[in-house]
């Protein structure tokens, strides 16, 4: 699951390098690139996806539709991974993940927001060059690049289920920037300076630091960090910044990851932390966080085209604001989903319930109780 995340998300060539010696069960095993001969430029690697779902919610508010159909993910990938000169070019649309308790829908009431204009940069989901100087164990990219933070991917055939946790939802997701990689031994480190969660707005930095203990074995840190303010008159994906906008782009994290791998099973626990201080000119009028802790897994069935993912994650906020719940909310939540594959089709069902804890506010955005059952019947095809 890493390795396949790591090169769609873009951590530049030396982190992806590292990534590909980690032996780990796969819920769904991701594209294999159809290999190009680019003449002159050199040899390139064409890959991408698309899927589609039906959909089922439980006490869906008024407005919001509790079934029906959808399309998830529809990307083309091309990327030059050799040589001097290196490329990714990412094409398409996507969901922005189904994070479970969010009212994820769009305009026609549709549970997903699967669209090219997600970013500023339209249809190009990444597009960035590398520059990885011969005989040196370090690369340098620029352009729209993938995020650092979390396990998590915001293609839904990268994760163990097509439900995203709470923790990847205050994640930052793609941004324009600049970004270096080293590896020595066993540690890749990977810096991003770029516009945050694609505001515009140049002030932040993220980090990722991994470690290969063995081929079973991988812990991981990442953090971000905002360098100044990001005033409540910029972009947030294409969005207005106000009300939780504003505490998205002025919010820094840290959080970590470990993955390990025994055979057909593949466990990956993670913890992270957000805060947001106050800052009265960005709109931020009290100290604000969320803290979050899930265990992913995953198990194949040998060699049988069968597989299981799943997730349990803990989930709270206090002070002024939460991503998905009011202030002070606790949640817990886990979702499960068997998968069939046959060679570049794959099918899975999906089954996810969420439950607040509190009773400080007991409603959830997309449900009108304190839990909500989500699940889809997902199809697709890999290339």
């Amino acid at each position: 699951m890493i390795t396949l995340r790591r090169q769609l998300l873009g951590l530049g060539v030396a982190a992806a390098s590292s990534l590909l010696a980690i032996g780990s069960a796969q819920a769904l095993t991701g594209p294999t690139a159809i290999q190009i001969d680019g003449g002159p430029i050199g040899p390139l690697q064409l890959s991408g996806g698309v899927d589609g779902y039906g959909y089922y919610l439980s006490n869906t508010p008024s407005g919001l539709q509790s079934n029906g159909v959808d399309v998830g993910n529809a990307l083309v990938e091309l990327q030059k991974t050799s040589g001097v000169f290196q490329f990714t070019i990412e094409i398409g649309s996507n969901e922005s993940a189904l994070t479970l308790g969010e009212p994820a829908f769009n305009s026609t009431g549709h549970l997903s927001q699967t669209s090219i204009t997600t970013f500023p940069t339209g249809p190009l989901y990444e597009g960035y060059v590398t520059i990885a100087p011969a005989g040196l164990p370090v690369t340098f990219s620029a352009g729209q690049l993938g995020s650092l933070e979390g396990y998590e991917s915001g293609i839904d055939w990268n994760n163990p289920t097509e439900f995203t946790t709470a923790i990847f939802d205050v994640q930052n997701s793609n941004s324009r920037g600049v970004e270096a990689a080293l590896t020595e031994g066993p540690v890749t480190a990977t810096v991003l300076y770029g516009d945050g969660f694609d505001s515009g707005v140049f002030n932040v930095v993220q980090a990722l630091v991994s470690y290969t203990i063995d081929s079973n074995d991988t812990a991981n840190v990442y953090g971000e960090y905002n360098l100044g303010r990001t005033g409540p008159n910029t972009f947030l994906y294409g969005g207005g910044t106000t009300g939780l906008g504003d505490m998205f782009i002025n919010s820094n994290l840290i959080g970590a990851y470990y993955s390990y791998t025994n055979g057909n099973l593949n466990l990956v626990p993670e913890v992270q932390y957000q805060y947001a201080k106050t800052d009265y000119i960005a709109g931020i009028d009290k100290f604000s966080s969320n803290l979050g802790a899930a265990l992913f897994g995953t198990y194949s069935f040998g060699t049988s085209p069968y597989s299981l993912g799943g997730w349990g994650e803990y989930y709270t906020s206090h002070g002024e604001y939460s991503s998905l719940y009011t202030p002070d909310a606790q949640e817990v939540g886990f979702a499960i989903s068997p998968t069939w594959q046959y060679k570049d089709l794959f099918a899975r069902a999906n089954a996810g319930f969420i439950y607040q804890i509190n009773d400080v506010y007991p409603t959830l955005p997309a449900a009108t109780g304190k839990s909500q059952f989500t699940g889809t019947l997902e199809a697709g095809l890999l290339f």
